[in-house]
């Protein structure tokens, strides 16, 4: 995600914060945008427990089993 799009995401909720009423367009727009965000965040989140290893007792680096 751009800094643009974070940028574009934090004015709308500024204006709505503001009291401003959102076009439908606009409403469209940042329902878009959050998802956007949120899978990013989501992916990165992924990225980083894939390559996250615990250290057991015996100081072995162990990966961090998958979850269903």
């Amino acid at each position: 995600m751009t800094e643009e799009k974070i940028a574009r995401i934090n004015e709308l909720a500024r204006r709505v914060k503001a009291g401003e009423t959102l076009s439908p367009e606009e409403l469209e727009e940042r329902a878009a945008l959050r998802k956007e965000y949120i899978d990013s965040v989501k992916a990165s989140l992924v990225g980083n427990l894939e390559n996250t290893y615990l250290v057991d007792e015996k100081g072995n680096k162990v990966k961090l089993p998958k979850k269903k």
